[in-house]
């Protein structure tokens, strides 16, 4: 495809700038030599780069796509968007709640090499909806609110600039307003929950006849979970667990459930303290690294743990959107142990109380805590402020030193904000609308229509000459066969063996709302490195054991190599 070899071309090219400029670096004056790291040691907690000071709508929704391309859109229903849809491409639709007609656009595509937008067309209300990215890369797209609480959306990635988005026939069950996402083994998704919808479905619906055939399935855990007038159990977290099962997290609760079945096999324990964890109350999780080494022939499961981290106290959204009084949000995270006969939770503080922020899982394994406030809840006007500074956590770390507190961003993203980590291991940052519509002059947090990108430390130049730079994948049409081995070739400068270096996968998310529904990281298994020329190097590993540890779909390749990984290369498990 024309976009890997350009990926490729660039990716060497930027090796070889950076080999050069580090031999250059390297027979200089001690004095330039000291400079420089004297000035590097001052951007070890990253730094960030405006890339667009606005992109026309607010990023509520963002999704990156296997071809470097990253959709992000807002809701329809509160009136023109700051950028304007090509001529003729007006979109009608007489159950707008605004506009009946608006011929602004409400999503784009955003382009990672060129840094610009292409206006796309979404015809039904996509407030507070879900999604994820199905086996053959096409983002399936569900609810949202008013017309579009029980629609399905689809968006195929392409090449040139023709592809838009897809509204389908068939049409959810229920209504799915605030619901939660998960790709299962067997290429479907589950969505759960949603604003008084305490069940659960599936898709790709069959039709029968031209209608939906399947029904939904109860689950009282969703009512039992939900707070009288604050809720505290939308958006509930999921994790698709190496057995094939869901956990499923709401408010302070979380179980083990056989979809399949609809059965509940298993409650863990509530999490410790009275903080709530789900919208509004907008905590954020993530499934910690599973590690397929050392599982032997494989019949072995890998470990699964979970993480939630933040939220609000009881009483916190009715405080805020009624009396205007913001309670500190909650400094604590818990880790769960899921696949332990007996789990317990592991609670640590954070070194600042969060809400509303997004984690996610970077290409060395560490978890990077983005976006949100210090005070409040989720919702229109309920927060206060604004957490500015990242937090790396190292989930393998002596529990003293696992939080790192990063430089800080200058833009609050408050409430409908949201993140995702793009192939080049940078994190892209977009958002923060905490109004009815868009208000630019809104005192102390106006609408942000922006895009940032931070970069992590190793991103760093002084590192350059420990990144590899993968020039081939052996396998078959970049796809990856369950349990069988394949290798990579890729180029360094400076490999040392006792350093350790890795092969990670990571599935992109659907992030909303601080969810990164569908976020997952392998570490695979590493079968030998052999080393060709001087910066020459292969190495082989297997795949993923089974569908139920990845499920079939697009991910992310990085090789890690002392901690600081490459470009990612895209390819698929099947």
């Amino acid at each position: 495809m024309a976009f890997k070899k350009l990926s490729l071309f660039f990716s060497v090219f930027f090796f070889f700038f950076f080999l050069m400029l580090s031999i250059f670096v390297a027979s200089t004056s001690s004095g330039f030599v000291d400079l420089a790291t004297s000035f590097l040691s001052t951007i070890s907690g990253g730094h960030w780069v405006v890339l667009q000071h606005s992109v026309g709508v607010s990023a509520m929704h963002m999704q990156v796509m296997r071809n470097n391309k990253v959709i992000i859109f807002d809701r329809t229903d509160f009136g023109p968007s700051n950028l304007s849809l090509p001529l003729g491409h007006c979109r009608h639709n007489v159950n707008d709640t605004a506009l009946k007609v608006d011929c602004t656009a409400h999503s784009v595509l955003y382009d990672i090499a060129l840094n610009k937008i292409r206006p796309l067309t979404v015809h039904t209300d996509t407030w507070c909806s879900s999604g994820g990215v199905n086996p053959n890369g096409t983002l399936i797209q569900t609810g949202g609110y008013n017309d579009g609480i029980n629609k399905l959306r689809t968006f195929t990635p392409c090449d040139d600039e023709k592809c838009d988005w897809t509204e389908l026939p068939e049409t959810l069950t229920d209504k799915r307003w605030y619901a939660s996402n998960q790709i299962l083994p067997d290429a479907r998704f589950i969505i759960l929950g949603g604003r008084y919808s305490f069940t659960y479905e599936f898709v790709p619906k069959t039709l029968i006849n031209g209608k939906t055939s399947e029904k939904d399935n109860y689950l009282g855990f969703l009512k039992e979970t939900r707070d009288p007038h604050e809720e505290n159990n939308l958006y509930p977290f999921l994790h698709l667990l190496p057995d094939g099962h869901l956990f499923v997290f709401a408010n302070r609760r979380s179980i083990l459930l056989d979809y399949n079945r609809n059965r509940i096999l298993k409650e863990y324990p509530v999490i410790p303290g009275e903080d709530k964890r789900s919208y509004p109350s907008t905590g954020s999780t993530a499934l910690l690294p599973l590690v397929l080494t050392g599982l032997g022939n494989g019949t072995r499961l890998p470990d699964a743990e979970v993480m939630i981290c933040g939220g609000s106290p009881p009483g916190a959204f009715t405080m805020s959107d009624r009396r205007r009084v913001f309670l500190q949000a909650s400094k604590t995270c818990g880790r769960l142990k899921v696949t332990d006969p007996a789990p317990k939770w592991v609670m640590e503080e954070m070194p600042m109380p969060r809400v509303m922020s997004d984690m996610l899982i970077l290409p060395t394994g560490d978890i990077i805590i983005v976006n949100g406030a210090t005070n409040g809840t989720a919702g229109w006007e309920d927060a206060a402020n604004p957490a500015l500074n990242p937090i790396l956590y190292r989930p393998n770390e002596h529990p003293g030193r696992r939080f790192q507190v990063l430089n800080p961003t200058t833009i609050p993203r408050m409430y409908h904000s949201a993140a995702v980590l793009l192939p080049d291991g940078r994190v892209l940052v977009g958002g923060s609308n905490p109004h009815t519509t868009y208000n630019f002059t809104a005192y102390p947090y106006p609408t942000d229509l922006s895009i940032e990108a931070f970069y992590p430390h190793y991103l760093n130049l002084e590192f350059s000459h420990r990144r590899p730079t993968i020039i081939t994948v052996d396998t078959n049409d970049d796809i990856l066969s369950y349990g069988e081995m394949f290798s990579v070739t890729f180029s360094l400068h400076v490999y040392r063996l006792d350093r350790g270096i890795s092969v990670t996968l990571i599935a992109p998310p659907f992030s909303t709302h601080s969810y990164g529904m569908n976020q997952r990281m392998l570490v695979l298994d590493v079968v030998r490195v052999q080393q060709f020329f001087p910066f020459s190097f292969k190495i082989t590993s297997y795949g993923p054991p089974s569908s139920t540890a990845a499920p079939p779909g697009y991910y992310m390749l990085f090789i890690v190599n002392a901690g600081i990984p490459s470009i990612a290369y895209w390819v698929q498990i099947k």
